[in-house]
């Protein structure tokens, strides 16, 4: 992992030297800007990167739904029999040249920067030796002005759960740096969220067991870890995230808008309601509407049986002899014609 501290370490100085020449050089709203805008766009240069890759994750999405239909003729067929199910599966991946895991490798390639980015920044602490400031190619102003780099009054260095004695090391604030700690872990969670919910609402619930399972874990899962471990990131690591998040939204934005998925892809999965359901369950009708129906629909049936009743009633006086004139008698009646014929 040497090498991959070393990259990122280079790839934030050298955009560090870039903004120090375009924003001013003391602090601006408590924020060190150049150091800011060096973590803001080490993420660009990933992304761009990664752009080729992230258009393979998107076709890979496309291509899994298209096969779909023949998932379920899989699972239909081999119903009962998983070992036979997994071969058939992992056969009709190779005919389509179809990569289930392309969809998870744009995170996972980020995962080693990410990893670079924390490992750089815990790596900014006061009183290291020069030679430990000069570890990845930093100078010593460089080291030190990085130690002391702040946003809004918090250094990029610090965590929420950093200790008094640490943060006294560096001259921080401890409800300074818990506020905005606690502010970007909230804009970390969120983004996150946003970023699979968008996918999943524009694509809809894979009927793929496995496929499904990845997307809510996709979901729900990474939220529940950014939840769970954003208190012990550096500042400095969660813009990192903050920012890829956006990115990844007006990337994903970009994309779905300009390639949408084929009508016969999304007819295969379940539309996004908030959570998975099966495909092809009606949506109750729930509060006031359901009220209002069951209303209309007592009404329609009283006023039907209003009206069949007027009708019997009707009908009875129409038979019924007229005042005055003598019953007829059926029997006699008939008699009567019969001898007359």
């Amino acid at each position: 992992m040497g090498g991959i501290y070393w990259l990122i370490s280079q790839v934030m100085l050298f955009w560090h030297t870039v903004w120090d020449k375009v924003v001013p050089d003391h602090r601006t709203l408590g924020t060190n800007w150049q150091w800011v805008l060096a973590i803001v766009f080490l993420v660009i240069t990933v992304r761009v990167v990664l752009f080729p890759i992230f258009v393979k994750q998107i076709k890979s999405q496309r291509a899994m739904q298209a096969i779909q239909p023949k998932m379920k003729e899989l699972q239909e067929k081999h119903k009962g029999d998983r070992e036979t199910l997994q071969k058939e599966v992992m056969k009709l991946y190779q005919e389509e040249k179809v990569n289930p895991l392309m969809g998870c490798l744009p995170m996972f390639l980020q995962i080693p920067v990410f990893i670079g980015l924390l490992h750089v920044l815990r790596h900014l602490k006061p009183g290291t030796s020069d030679h430990q400031m000069q570890l990845y190619g930093w100078s010593i102003p460089e080291f030190m002005g990085a130690v002391d780099a702040r946003l809004f009054d918090a250094p990029i260095v610090a965590k929420f759960s950093s200790s008094a004695a640490d943060l006294a090391k560096i001259e921080a604030n401890s409800t300074t740096v818990k506020i905005v700690a606690a502010l970007l872990v909230a804009l970390m969670i969120t983004t996150t969220y946003l970023t699979q919910r968008q996918m999943i609402m524009k694509t809809g619930w894979n009927s793929d067991p496995q496929q499904r399972m990845i997307q809510k874990f996709m979901l729900y899962g990474i939220p529940f870890f950014t939840l769970t471990s954003g208190w012990y990131f550096p500042i400095g690591v969660i813009i990192y995230w903050v920012t890829n998040n956006a990115i990844t939204l007006g990337q994903q934005y970009w994309v779905l808008h300009k390639y949408p998925p084929p009508a016969s892809a999304t007819a295969n999965t379940t539309p996004y309601k908030g959570g998975p359901k099966k495909t092809g369950e009606a949506k109750p009708v729930g509060g006031f509407r359901a009220m209002l129906t069951k209303a209309k629909d007592e009404a329609a049936a009283q006023q039907a049986a209003a009206a069949e009743a007027a009708a019997a009633k009707a009908n009875g006086k129409a038979l019924a002899p007229k005042p005055g004139a003598k019953p007829i008698n059926p029997k006699k009646g008939g008699a009567a014609k019969r001898q007359s014929g």
